[in-house]
């Protein structure tokens, strides 16, 4: 019996290791003070650079000492094209601020500035599920202090929240 038991834990330690998670994570928040809606978008390096490379024809080479130098153009024309935000029922567009990485993670900072009040957050994004089936891009928004949450996947890759 301990040797099944044994068996079976080395088994689905294995099928872990093996299994990929296609996960994105962008927060919002409304920031009153500044009139500025900030972003934290987060995917994983490989990811973002599989699609960029194949989609542009470029080597990229995130987080290296050969990281292209155009790295950040590249980076925000796949974003303002696979990552559209509207407010308050009027799309509008975002700055990209920079990235930053952390491990096999990078974070791009995205603001939008003169937003004053949010009633409603309609997001688009079909941020790398042209190349994984499985993507899966959360959006989490903070307003007010009123927290919302959206699930967007390659069927459904459109959601509002409204505040």
């Amino acid at each position: 019996m301990k040797k099944i038991l044994i068996l079976f834990i080395g088994i689905s330690f294995l099928s872990f290791t093996d299994h990929k998670y296609y996960i994105a994570l962008t927060e919002i928040e409304h920031n009153p003070t500044n009139n500025s809606v900030e972003m934290i978008m987060n995917v994983f390096v490989d990811d973002i650079e599989k699609a960029i490379n194949t989609d542009y024809d470029t080597d990229l080479q995130l987080n290296t000492k050969k990281e292209h130098q155009n790295t950040n153009s590249y980076l925000t024309k796949y974003l303002k094209n696979h990552f559209k935000i509207s407010i308050n029922e009027k799309q509008v567009e975002y700055n990209f601020i920079g990235k930053e990485y952390d491990g096999n993670i990078v974070y791009f900072y995205l603001e939008i500035e003169n937003i004053n009040e949010v009633k409603s957050i309609e997001v688009k994004n079909d941020v790398l599920v042209q190349y994984f089936s499985d993507q899966q891009n959360l959006i989490k928004a903070k307003v007010n202090g009123d927290r919302k949450s959206l699930f967007l996947t390659k069927k459904n890759d459109k959601g509002l929240l409204k505040f």
